[in-house]
C-alpha cells in the first residue's frame, strides 16, 4: 500500500525541482564544464534521498526487489564537491581527478550486482554479508570523505578569492559567496552524518523515519546549490593568466612604469568601465596582465582592485566636493562601481570613512575634506 505524506511530498517536490535546475545546468552554454559538474553533484543529491522518498511512500514494502536499486552514490559527493570548487576557481580539471570517482563507480557496480540477483538470493545477501559488513563500512567512509573533500574545496574557494582583487574590481561578484555558504552548510551535515552512523553501529539500526532530518536537510542543500549554481551559471569568470616565462633583461624602474600608466589611465578614465578587467585594461595599455600587477603592487604598493576603485571612489569624492546632490548611487554607478555595496566599501577603504559621512562633512564645512590629498595619502 502506497502513503503518499507530507515527507513524500515534501522530497518528492525538491527533487522535481532540483533535477529540472540541473537540466538547465546541462543546456547552459557558458561555464560548461563547472555547471556540467554542478548538475551530476544534484543529480547525486537527489540520488541519495529518493530511496528515503519512496521508502516513506512503500515502494519497498510493495516492490521487494527493490531492494539494492542503485539510486546513492554517497562516495561521489565529495569529489564532485572539490571538482566544482575547482571549476569555479578556473582551476584546470586534473585528469586525477577521475580516480577520486572510483571508490563511488565501484559502490555504484557492486549495488548494480547485487540487485540484479535473483530475490531469494538479494534478501539473504541484504540481511548477511552486506548489512553486517559492507553497508556498515560505506556508511562510515562516506561522511568522512565528504569531510575531506568538503575541505579541499573551501582551501580552493579560498585561495580563489585571494587572488581576485588581482584582476578584477568587483571581488564579491566573483567571490563564490553562494558556493562557500553552501561548504561551510556541509559542515553540520557531515557531523550529523557521522552522529547517525555512530548511533546506527550503536544501536542496531535506524529507520526511514529517525533518519529523516539528515535527508532533509540533504534536500534543503541540493535545493539551494540548484538555484544558486544555476543563478551564476552564466557568470563570466575572470582570468588570472599565466605569467611570462622569466626574462633576464634589464631591471625595470616599475614606480616610473606605474606613473606613466596612471596618467594614461586617468586621462581616459579607463577606470569608469564597470567590467574593467586586469586583462582588459592590459590590453588598453598595450602590455600584459604580469607586467601591469607588477606595476601596481611594486610601483604603486597596491592591487588591482584597490587602484581602480581608488580611482572610483575618488571621482565619487571630487563630486561631492563640488557641491553635487545627485544621488550616491548615481554618482557610484557613473564612476564604474556595480553595487552600493562594493561602492560603500571602496569609499570607506579609500577615505576612512563612509560616502554618506563625506556628504554631510561637505554639507556643514566644504572645507573639511580634501580628497585628493586623502588619496595621495592612501598610495603613499
Amino acid at each position: 500500500m502506497f502513503v503518499f505524506g507530507w515527507r513524500t511530498a515534501i522530497l518528492a517536490l525538491v527533487s522535481v525541482q532540483v533535477l529540472l535546475l540541473a537540466a538547465a545546468l546541462l543546456r547552459t552554454p557558458r561555464n560548461r564544464s563547472a555547471n556540467r559538474i554542478l548538475a551530476g553533484l544534484l543529480i547525486v543529491l537527489i540520488g541519495m534521498i529518493t530511496p528515503y522518498t519512496m521508502g516513506f511512500a512503500g515502494f519497498y514494502d510493495a516492490f521487494p526487489w527493490l531492494t539494492f536499486a542503485p539510486f546513492a552514490a554517497p562516495l561521489a559527493i565529495g569529489p564532485l564537491v572539490l571538482a566544482y570548487a575547482r571549476a569555479w576557481a578556473g582551476e584546470p580539471l586534473r585528469p586525477g581527478l577521475a580516480l577520486h570517482l572510483t571508490p563511488a563507480a565501484v559502490h555504484l557496480a557492486y549495488g548494480l550486482v547485487c540487485f540484479s540477483l535473483p530475490p531469494d538470493a538479494k534478501q539473504a545477501w541484504a540481511n548477511g554479508t552486506d548489512g553486517a559488513l559492507i553497508a556498515p563500512l560505506v556508511s562510515t567512509l562516506s561522511p568522512l570523505s565528504l569531510a575531506v573533500y568538503t575541505w579541499a574545496a573551501f582551501r580552493t574557494l579560498r585561495r580563489y578569492q585571494t587572488q581576485l582583487g588581482e584582476v578584477v574590481t568587483d571581488e564579491a561578484r566573483y567571490a563564490g559567496l553562494w558556493l562557500q555558504r553552501a561548504l561551510v552548510a556541509l559542515l553540520p551535515i557531515v557531523v550529523a552524518w557521522a552522529a547517525y552512523q555512530a548511533w546506527e553501529l550503536t544501536s542496531g539500526g535506524l529507520d526511514y523515519f529517525q533518519r529523516l532530518h539528515l535527508y532533509l536537510a540533504m534536500a534543503a542543500l541540493a535545493l539551494y546549490l540548484a538555484i544558486e549554481g544555476r543563478r551564476h551559471a552564466d557568470l563570466r569568470r575572470p582570468s588570472f593568466g599565466a605569467p611570462p616565462a622569466r626574462n633576464p633583461g634589464p631591471a625595470r624602474d616599475w614606480r616610473a612604469q606605474a606613473a606613466e600608466w596612471t596618467a594614461r589611465i586617468d586621462a581616459a578614465a579607463r577606470w569608469r568601465d564597470p567590467d574593467l578587467t586586469l586583462a582588459d585594461l592590459a590590453a588598453r595599455l598595450g602590455t600584459n596582465t604580469h607586467y601591469l600587477s607588477r606595476a601596481l603592487n611594486e610601483g604603486l604598493d597596491m592591487n588591482f582592485a584597490r587602484f581602480i576603485n581608488g580611482r572610483r571612489a575618488q571621482a565619487v569624492a571630487d563630486a561631492l566636493a563640488a557641491g553635487s546632490d545627485s544621488p550616491l548611487l548615481d554618482l557610484a554607478l557613473d564612476a564604474g562601481f556595480n553595487s552600493k555595496a562594493s561602492f560603500n566599501r571602496a569609499y570607506r577603504a579609500t577615505f576612512g570613512e563612509s560616502p554618506s559621512a563625506a556628504r554631510r562633512r561637505h554639507a556643514s564645512n566644504p572645507e573639511s575634506l580634501d580628497p585628493h590629498a586623502v588619496l595621495r595619502r592612501a598610495e603613499s
